[in-house]
C-alpha cells in the first residue's frame, strides 16, 4: 500500500445479526457476503488495499482467505447500537498506528452482494480528483412516498397528493442503496459522519441494488446470482457455437 494518496476499502462485518444469524458469512451464488465484498473491492483498479473490520473469528478467517487485512473490532463497537461510523473511525485509528492511513476511504457494505468494481472506480475518481467530497451509490426511484400522521391518516411526502403526474413528467429522484460511500479520510475524521461537503452519487443498476437484511432478501439475492451465472454460461455457449461456424 502507498503511504500517501492511497485508497483503502473498509468493510465493517460484525459477527452478530438479529435479522439473519451469521449474516455476513451467508452465501450468495456460492460466495459469502464478506467474500463478495472483498472480491469487488480487490477487482477495482483504484483501490490499493481492502480491510475488514470484525469482532468474529470466522469472519476474520474468511476475510483473510479472500485477501483482506483484518482489523479486530473491540466488543463495545460491535453491538447492535454501534454505528458504522464508529467502526470506520476505529479502523482508521488502527491503520494510522500501522503507518498505513489512507487518503481516500471506500466504505463498502457486505450486505450489498452485487457491487460493480467499475462503479467503485467511478466514485473514487470523483473524490480523488476533488470534484466531490463524498460519492455514494444510488438507484432511480419513482415511488410515491407517504408517511403516517399522528392522527392515523396518511400524508404525502415527495409529491402533491392532488396531482398524479406521469412517471416521465416527474423530476427524477434517487434512492441511496447503502452499497458504498467514498470520502476523504481526513474530512471524515473532522466531521465524524459520512455526508459532508459536496455530495454526489453514482447511479448503479437498480436490478442489482439489493441490500440483504432478512432471509427473503438473501433468497432473492441468491436467485439473482444463479440467474446471472446461467446467463453467463448461455452466453459463453453461444459464443463457442458461433466461433465453431
Amino acid at each position: 500500500m502507498r503511504s500517501s494518496g492511497s485508497v483503502v476499502a473498509i468493510i465493517p462485518a460484525r459477527a452478530g445479526s438479529k435479522g439473519i444469524p451469521g449474516k455476513n458469512l451467508r452465501t450468495v451464488g456460492g460466495r459469502s457476503l464478506v467474500r463478495r465484498a472483498v472480491d469487488a473491492a480487490r477487482a477495482a483498479e483504484t483501490i490499493d488495499a481492502v480491510v475488514v473490520s470484525t469482532d468474529g473469528d470466522a469472519i476474520a478467517a474468511a476475510a483473510a482467505d479472500a485477501g483482506a487485512t483484518v482489523v479486530r473490532r473491540p466488543t463495545e463497537l460491535a453491538g447492535d447500537e454501534a454505528s458504522s461510523e464508529s467502526a470506520l473511525l476505529h479502523a482508521l485509528d488502527v491503520l494510522g498506528t500501522d503507518g498505513t492511513a489512507p487518503d481516500v476511504v471506500v466504505f463498502l457494505q457486505a450486505t450489498s452482494p452485487f457491487v460493480d468494481p467499475a462503479d467503485l472506480d467511478r466514485a473514487v475518481d470523483r473524490v480523488r480528483s476533488g470534484a466531490a467530497d463524498v460519492v455514494f451509490a444510488a438507484t432511480p426511484s419513482h415511488a410515491f412516498l407517504w408517511r403516517a400522521a399522528p392522527d392515523g391518516g396518511a400524508v404525502a411526502v415527495n409529491h402533491d397528493a392532488a396531482t398524479r403526474p406521469r412517471r416521465q413528467d416527474r423530476e427524477p429522484e434517487y434512492r441511496e442503496t447503502g452499497a458504498f460511500t467514498v470520502f476523504r479520510a481526513d474530512a471524515f475524521r473532522q466531521h465524524r459522519h459520512r455526508f459532508h461537503g459536496r455530495v454526489e452519487f453514482v447511479v448503479v443498476d437498480p436490478a442489482l441494488a439489493v441490500d440483504v437484511d432478512d432471509l427473503a432478501d438473501l433468497a432473492h439475492a441468491d436467485a439473482l446470482a444463479a440467474r446471472a451465472h446461467a446467463d453467463a454460461l448461455a452466453a459463453r455457449a453461444h459464443a463457442s457455437t458461433v466461433a465453431a461456424h
